[in-house]
């Protein structure tokens, strides 16, 4: 979505038939057009909100996929649904499980495209890592998913999708008729867009696919438990606080417009100081307590004391704490990590600033799973076939 474009979250769209199948897929709609649908296909308007609440704790509560399992609905209407309707996910193509338990799944959506999503097992909870869009339009230079090119936004269906394979794959849904909350902690408690892609350039599909796991009578994750992580569409910030509400994460990175534009070049077009505006507004308008700050150390590029103390005075007065995230090297990268004691010196320069300062453990870097690796294995291979057709003159 262009960084300018209308938000249309007050019209209805009835989804139009797939055309493989002719079913309609219920998977990502939003309450208002699951409703649209039901009664598009037949049922009266007067029974359409019980049976969207219906459907929506099926699919999303329990987990159900089998129009015929829905025993609280009468045999005809079931027959009725699943002439018209399915419950479809992606496909998880591959699985890798790190050797620290980080599990790493590439998915395959409509048209054969794949992305990337990790899990990230940690003590009594557990975090999803999730894709937005195939490929990136960014190009940020030490991020390994910025080389794949942008192919298309995911849809709500296929974003939401990813946290539904996640628990399939972690058994997580609740027995039919228990609470979320009753088998005790979470395995999947928190979610994260900071898969493939920048978020907010497919704003509205994200912004349903949150909505549907936010929703308190389906998988029911508190809107504290999200975040959104940019790398700064200013334009998209305040509307990401007003209609998801969720914490917000800003790829930041450097502490000068020279080498931000080098390490993330859309500050070409919204600078720091725009930028800094911006998320100044973000707490109050999204009644968040604090915006993290993501902060990758690169070894001789960003990581000086100087920076450290110009990153504090940019940020002064913003309710913040600052992620340092040791670089995830990658074949070919453009840079290297920063020194532990490097990082670590950094680190208390910020620290005693009086802003929290944790450095991020890299987690799954044996699978390439970790930050700024994410990159699908099969696009990895196309473009080598392509390359490899290329020099010996193929087509």
């Amino acid at each position: 979505m262009a960084a300018d474009a209308p938000i249309t979250q007050d019209l209805v769209t009835i989804p139009r038939k797939l055309p493989e199948g002719g079913k309609v897929n219920l998977v990502g709609l939003t309450r208002d057009a699951l409703r649209a649908a039901l009664i598009a296909a037949g049922t009266p308007e007067k029974q359409a909100k019980m049976r969207v609440n219906q459907l929506w704790q099926w699919i999303y509560h329990w987990g159900v996929r089998d129009f015929a399992a829905m025993t609280n609905l009468a045999k005809p209407y079931r027959a009725l649904l699943e002439e018209q309707f399915e419950i479809a996910l992606p496909e998880i193509v591959s699985k890798q499980v790190s050797s620290d338990g980080t599990r790493k799944y590439l998915v395959r959506i409509a048209g054969g495209h794949e992305v990337e999503t990790v899990y990230i097992p940690e003590e009594g909870r557990g975090t999803l890592c999730i894709s937005s869009q195939v490929g990136c339009t960014l190009t940020c230079s030490f991020c390994h998913t910025g080389t794949q090119k942008l192919v298309r936004n995911l849809t709500a269906g296929e974003i939401v999708g990813q946290v539904m394979l996640a628990r399939d794959d972690l058994e997580e849904w609740p027995a039919h008729g228990t609470g979320s909350g009753d088998d005790g902690p979470r395995l999947l408690s928190n979610i994260v867009l900071m898969g493939m892609g920048e978020p907010l350039y497919n704003f509205d599909n994200v912004r349903d696919a949150m909505k549907i796991a936010m929703d308190g009578e389906g998988i029911a994750l508190s809107r504290r438990r999200i975040t959104l992580s940019t790398s700064g569409v200013v334009p998209e910030i305040a509307k990401c606080a007003e209609e998801i509400g969720c914490l917000l994460a800003v790829s930041f990175h450097a502490t000068t417009d020279e080498v931000r534009n080098k390490l993330v070049p859309i500050n070409k077009r919204w600078n720091i100081e725009t930028l800094l505006n911006a998320l100044r507004e973000y707490p109050r308008l999204s009644n968040s307590e604090r915006i993290t700050f993501e902060y990758v150390m690169l070894k001789d590029v960003n990581d000086s004391d100087a920076d450290a103390r110009r990153l504090v005075e940019l940020i002064k007065g913003i309710p913040a704490k600052i992620n340092l995230i040791p670089f995830n090297e990658w074949p070919g990268a453009p840079y290297q990590r920063s020194d532990r004691e490097r990082i670590a010196r950094f680190a208390d320069i910020v620290h005693n600033s009086g802003y929290a300062s944790p450095i991020r453990r890299p987690r799954g870097e044996d699978i390439m799973a970790a930050c700024g690796q994410l990159k699908s294995a099969t696009e990895r291979a196309r473009k080598s076939r392509a390359q490899i057709a290329a020099e010996t003159g193929g087509a």
